[in-house]
């Protein structure tokens, strides 16, 4: 018997929730035979009403089912016409979809892992140096293995004991090495490329770093040190310019005169904005934007010597670099922030750099192995044979390939993609490009499997997650009515007057006003520009006021106002006229064109409210075109299942 009450328990259970989730699938309503189920109804329901209890009544809902159903209409009309056809529609919408997913995919996690990774590298900075033996990102396999056994026999030198620095004035390809012997000095995260970065984090102090490829061409690194992040400093400074046949010890000799005259007590800002060369920075006190590790590599100097100071208002000695001579204050020290918050920014930054590309290649390797990629190395080879010179132009057209439509390409978990998918997709989305033709294609080929991997989990990703499903509807059929609302409604209220004319003299009635001023008001904090502009506006010259008004930074605004709309109104005649007012610190000037009698307002009086209620009468005209159109069936049971669900009363 427990047995069986058991058994009949699980089988009562299982039916009751087989039942509500197919109540879930019951069409509400339905627009040419197009549903619109429970769940999406309640869904989106719910979403806007959150917190508010007096919105879960049936009167509520069936006001908001009317409104819904308009809304599924003029959507389906924008699809009638094609409208989710148009290039600049499916660009937009791809847009909002590659955003929505980005959470959903593998590679979410791996990014913000990727900002957790750089903010702990920030908490550190690294002394090195460098060596480069150039080699191009597509070289051949030949150039490459050539720069891989160079830099490989300069690294073993050096660990037999050759000095790294004077190595690096013979042997790197660097420009720079000739002069500093591959001197990098001290970096953190993000300012060098990543996979030169992850190396130098890596390397222990005092080691060498196996070779290392970057776009640039193979490096070794040598770690002189790792110091606790400085963060960034803000600074001030004095200069005089060297250089360009300037006398550099006139330069020299005006710096210490204006350090003897600091140390005498003379206002820092004074000698600055006499004395300082910098023209971007003078009149203002010298104030530079802070300045991080690394920042200013290419005047290490300055940046030694800013990062020396320790206490706001400290001042350096005089020291010279080669673009002067400076003397600098130190303003204020700014640690590293919290990871919570730079977070944002950081990510920001990430999603920018070379180490967002790199993951998403990892997580595409990933992803074809997860979706069991498997490659008919034969018909690839002879498919990009196809390619010739047009594809650097973006205008290919691929040559007949026999058996195109049954030649298969790859296999996915999903099944095989064949030729000719793979040449329509090539032929569609070429573009002019400069790298060789068979490269160019493979790049093709490449992004085809990656882009037939990417709907495949899209489609996971929407069967498993109703509400990134939800999401992109929503954006899909938004674009959509903006698009046959712009059309249909707010473009033809805009640009028809004589539709516009017609409908305010037949509903002249619901423009009404009391007694009101065709006003000018022009307001400023500085009170001395009512004088000259009133005698401008007394000789009627617009050209004149409005040139004087955009010389003073004047603001202005006009229109019909209440005598009880503006406080300034109540300090002023109420009469035409142009009067001087003053109201809690700012100036007016207000000119009274005329004092209008209450009665119809005029119809450029009201004109946006006019075009404002003429849009709601062509929208209620179309609506009504649309219902005759369009077959629309309202499921009761599916609307009482609603009511039950939003626990509607």
């Amino acid at each position: 018997m427990l047995f069986c009450s058991t058994i009949i328990s699980f089988s009562v259970g299982q039916d009751k929730n087989g039942k509500e989730r197919r109540d879930k699938t019951i069409a509400v309503f339905s627009i040419e035979g197009n549903p619109v189920t429970v769940d999406e109804f309640v869904y989106l329901y719910k979403k806007n009403h959150q917190n508010e209890a007096e919105d879960f009544t049936e009167e509520k809902v069936d006001e908001y089912m009317k409104l819904f159903i308009n809304f599924k209409l003029k959507v389906q009309e924008a699809r009638h016409r094609g409208l989710d056809t148009l290039d600049s529609f499916v660009k937009e919408y791809n847009s909002y979809k590659d955003e929505l997913r980005k959470p959903y995919l593998p590679d979410a996690k791996l990014a913000d892992s990727l900002v957790r990774l750089t903010y702990d590298r920030m908490k550190y900075d690294v002394k090195a140096s460098h060596i480069l033996i150039s080699v191009k990102a597509d070289a051949l396999p030949e150039d490459t293995l050539k720069a891989y056994t160079k830099i490989t026999d300069i690294r073993n030198r050096i660990i037999a004991g050759e000095d790294f620095s004077k190595a690096a004035a013979m042997y790197s390809e660097d420009p720079s090495a000739k002069s500093n012997q591959g001197n990098l000095g001290y970096f953190t995260a993000l300012q060098m490329v990543f996979p030169f970065e992850t190396a130098a984090y890596q390397t222990r102090q005092g080691d060498v770093s196996l070779p290392v490829r970057t776009k640039f061409g193979y490096h070794i690194i040598k770690v002189f040190d790792k110091r606790p992040a400085q963060g960034e400093v803000e600074v001030s400074h004095i200069m005089t310019r060297t250089g360009d046949e300037r006398d550099n010890e006139k330069a020299k000799n005006t710096i210490f005169t204006i350090y003897d005259q600091l140390q005498a007590g003379v206002n820092w800002e004074d000698l600055c904005r006499e004395y300082s060369e910098d023209p971007a920075t003078k009149d203002n006190g010298g104030r530079l934007r802070p300045i991080g590790t690394g920042a200013m590599a290419a005047v290490p100097e300055f940046e030694r010597i800013a990062f020396f100071l320790q206490k706001p208002g400290e001042i350096s000695d005089p020291f010279q670099t080669q673009y002067g001579w400076h003397i600098i204050r130190l303003e204020k020290r700014i640690p590293l922030p919290s990871f919570q918050a730079i977070e944002p920014s950081l990510k920001s930054r990430v999603l920018r750099d070379e180490r967002t590309e790199l993951s998403k290649q990892a997580t595409q390797t990933r992803l074809r192995k997860a979706y069991q990629l498997k490659e008919d190395q034969s018909v690839k080879t002879a498919v990009l044979a196809l390619a010739d010179s047009s594809l650097m132009k973006g205008a290919w057209r691929s040559p007949d390939f026999p058996d195109s439509e049954t030649s298969v390409l790859f296999y996915l978990r999903s099944g095989a993609y064949t030729a000719r998918d793979f040449l329509a997709y090539a032929q569609q989305n070429q573009r002019s490009n400069a790298l060789p033709p068979v490269k160019y294609l493979e790049q093709l080929y490449n992004n085809f499997i990656d882009a037939s991997i990417l709907q495949l989990a899209e489609e996971k990703i929407i069967n498993e997650n109703p509400t990134y499903r939800y999401l992109l509807r929503e954006y899909y059929e938004g674009i959509l009515l903006f698009e046959i609302m712009e059309k249909e409604v707010w473009n033809k209220a805009s640009d028809d007057s004589v539709g516009q004319h017609e409908y305010y003299a037949n509903h002249v009635s619901n423009y009404l006003a009391g007694e009101r001023a065709n006003v000018v008001l022009y307001s400023s904090k500085n009170g001395d520009f009512g004088a000259p502009l009133k005698e401008i506006i007394v000789t009627g010259d617009e050209a004149k006021i409005q040139e004087f008004v955009t010389d003073q930074k004047i603001k202005t605004e006009s229109g019909f106002y209440g005598q009880e709309e503006k406080l300034v109104f109540q300090k002023i005649p109420w009469a035409a006229g142009v009067y001087s007012a003053e109201n809690s610190g700012i100036y007016y000037l207000a000119w009274l064109k005329d004092i209008l009698p209450p009665g119809p307002m005029s119809f450029e009086e009201c004109r946006p409210r006019v075009i404002s209620d003429y849009q709601a009468f062509l929208e209620k005209m179309w609506l009504e075109q649309l219902r005759k159109k369009y077959t629309v069936k309202v499921n009761e049971k599916g609307k009482r299942y609603i009511l039950h669900q939003l626990g509607a009363n």
